[in-house]
């Protein structure tokens, strides 16, 4: 019980710590520590992707061959799909867009940018619950140590979110307090989606496979359509690879070494 709730509460903390920043830092980041910090997001959930998610997806089936990245295949486009959809349907704004994308709205900027935080934790969520579910399930491919590794990857690549967050919504007119606060809630959607996954999944063990490649994928479709073509825009696109490079490298040992 304890490692449950650890795993889903970690990854609140690093995006607390992370709004935070905004009592300590100057109304607006840096574009160079942004574009640094973004890839270090992307890199990180890249590699939880890979070693976290789609790797213990196929070995979950047991089977060889083309028959066991069937729910590995199926999954990811199945995450991605659903992704796609959300990013029609629900009006949202990036931190650096000017643009609503979604469908037309009179919801203020604010707003707009908290669904985008909103659509882009749900994925990490459901990464984090799945994985639990795995754990908690006994499931040899999937330890309790492997779940909270993706917990503590998904927290880490959390606090520079954190801080990318509430730092543009400061600049954008709120006082630090209603930065912080906004960027915090809006990282409590990744326990409520985790906590749900569970649910789920513990009774449709089969699925196990096809649930953690759907994670995948749907953290995925983040990190290609928002968080990668962000750090290549304008300048400094270099200091986004370097920072997508330290977090898939952090990310990979992580796995790796804690589970």
């Amino acid at each position: 019980m304890q490692g449950l709730l650890t795993a889903l509460l970690v990854p609140v903390a690093g995006t607390t710590l992370g709004s935070a920043c905004v009592f300590m830092m100057r109304r607006s980041m840096a574009p160079r520590l942004q574009k640094a910090l973004t890839g270090f997001a992307a890199g990180v959930m890249v590699a939880a992707c890979v070693w976290s998610l789609l790797i213990p997806s196929i070995e979950m089936t047991g089977k060889s061959g083309a028959a066991a990245i069937v729910p590995a295949v199926t999954g990811f486009a199945a995450g991605i799909l659903l992704l796609l959809l959300l990013d029609l349907a629900v009006p949202h704004q990036h931190i650096e867009s000017g643009q609503t994308e979604g469908p037309p709205s009179h919801l203020s900027r604010t707003s707009k940018l908290v669904f985008a935080v909103t659509l882009h934790n749900i994925p990490e969520g459901m990464a984090v619950g799945v994985a639990l579910a795995a754990a908690l399930g006994h499931n040899a491919h999937m330890t309790m140590a492997a779940a909270l590794a993706l917990s503590v990857g998904i927290a880490v690549q959390n606090f520079p979110e954190g801080a990318i967050v509430s730092m543009p919504l400061h600049s954008a007119g709120n006082s630090r307090r209603k930065s912080f606060v906004i960027g915090t809630l809006s990282g409590l959607v990744e326990p409520a989606g985790a906590l749900l996954t569970i649910l789920l999944a513990s009774h449709v063990v089969p699925l196990l496979p096809y649930l953690l490649s759907f994670a995948a994928g749907a953290m995925m479709y983040v990190v290609v359509e928002e968080l990668i073509p962000e750090t290549q825009h304008g300048r400094h696109s270099n200091l986004g690879t370097l920072g997508f490079t330290a977090g898939f490298l952090l990310m990979m040992t992580l796995d790796v070494v804690l589970s």
